[in-house]
């Protein structure tokens, strides 16, 4: 009966048995967002990865470059049926990129979101059980190279929605000119949300909470939903709770937040409030 109820929840939280949620117009919703405010669609090829990422087209000054990195998307029709494409419905990242108060900005999709079901390295399992894979922080990591450069920076801000959490994570685990990580709602120890959620173990990615001795010395922000039934407090502040006490680290609970609300209308409050 709980399988069948958690079944039905997932469909109508896809809402996949609808056209209008089909891939393209997926798409254009984002793209829509987007060209609201002059941001425009990039692909931007890597090893193994086709990507997508949209960038503003007004001119904007700074010495760093912050980058928006999206979730998980429609990763799962229902608890044992993947997606054919991860494309978001909601694509909170994309509406947190498009908030950013002022700087360099941009915003990266995962793998395979944005893109045809046939684009190079689509593969399920690169949303599924590989989803924080070596391979997929590669590609992403690359992508931010590719991103720097056209911003003519030095240093950048990574910004983590959801899964997006856990690749800032892993990303500045390995890079050096990461100065500061924010996530929203951010699975940051992937253990323990599969463990919480009696889900199956995330086959091939890596835990971001292995690594945090990698990133103790980086100021950290890890905003999370007080209401938040997926990414709870409690894993958050788990994770947290793994730094020394004096490293840069704080979390902030919305009490009134959610996993997917309401993060972008308050996101440039939050960001002068708590991050600059």
């Amino acid at each position: 009966m709980m399988r069948w109820l958690l079944v039905v929840f997932f469909l109508i939280l896809t809402g996949c048995t609808s056209p209008r949620h089909g891939v393209s117009q997926r798409v254009d919703h984002a793209q829509l967002l987007a060209a609201d405010l002059r941001w425009r669609a990039t692909p931007l090829s890597v090893s193994g990865f086709d990507l997508m990422a949209f960038l503003p087209q007004d001119g904007r000054s700074g010495k760093e470059l912050t980058v928006y990195i999206e979730g998980d998307g429609l990763a799962w029709l229902t608890p044992l049926r993947p997606s054919k494409n991860p494309t978001p419905l909601n694509p909170v990242g994309l509406k947190l990129a498009l908030a950013h108060p002022e700087g360099k900005v941009a915003y990266l999709g995962r793998p395979c979101q944005y893109v045809a079901v046939n684009a190079w390295g689509c593969e399920t399992r690169y949303w599924t059980e590989e989803r924080f894979s070596p391979a997929v922080v590669t590609a992403m990591s690359k992508a931010v190279d590719q991103l720097k450069t056209r911003a003519q920076v030095s240093q950048i801000n990574i910004v983590g929605y959801s899964g997006g959490g856990a690749i800032a994570v892993l990303l500045a685990a390995q890079r050096t000119d990461v100065i500061r990580v924010i996530t929203v709602a951010g699975n940051l120890d992937t253990q323990a949300w599969t463990q919480r959620h009696a889900l199956g173990e995330l086959t091939g990615s890596t835990n971001p909470a292995d690594l945090v001795t990698r990133v103790t010395h980086i100021p950290q922000w890890h905003f999370v939903g007080g209401k938040d039934n997926n990414i709870t407090p409690a894993l958050v502040q788990g994770f947290a709770s793994k730094f020394p006490p004096s490293s840069p680290v704080q979390v902030v609970v919305e009490d009134d937040f959610t996993h997917g609300c309401c993060w972008s209308d308050s996101w440039s409050k939050l960001w002068k409030t708590h991050v600059q």
